[in-house]
């Protein structure tokens, strides 16, 4: 895949990331897949295309440890992922999984 091609998907994704319904999909199947690493990268694409400045003021979180959080040796603390994802008008929501068939 040519560098043009790969910019313009990642314009591309950044662009429907705007979009909350969209975003939202995007982080709860990034979440399915169990992998910090996975959920990080795309809370990081969501905050990069929502706008980091924003969601700094929002979440009293300056850039630089926002940045620092979402990076691939990022951990963010428990307190920051919900200060962020607030910060995104979204919430963490915990339920039941669903019994498998065979259990």
């Amino acid at each position: 895949m040519s560098i043009k091609k790969v910019k313009d998907h990642e314009k591309a994704l950044s662009e429907e990331l705007k979009d909350p319904n969209e975003a939202a999909a995007y982080l709860s199947a990034a979440l399915e897949e169990n992998d910090l690493d996975i959920f990080l990268l795309a809370l990081r694409r969501v905050a990069q295309a929502q706008g980091i400045s924003q969601i700094s003021e929002k979440s009293s979180i300056n850039r630089q440890h926002i940045y620092r959080a979402l990076s691939e040796e990022g951990n963010p603390t428990l307190k920051n992922l919900i200060a962020l994802l607030a910060a995104l008008h979204f919430s963490l929501e915990v339920k039941p999984k669903q019994k498998a068939v065979n259990e």
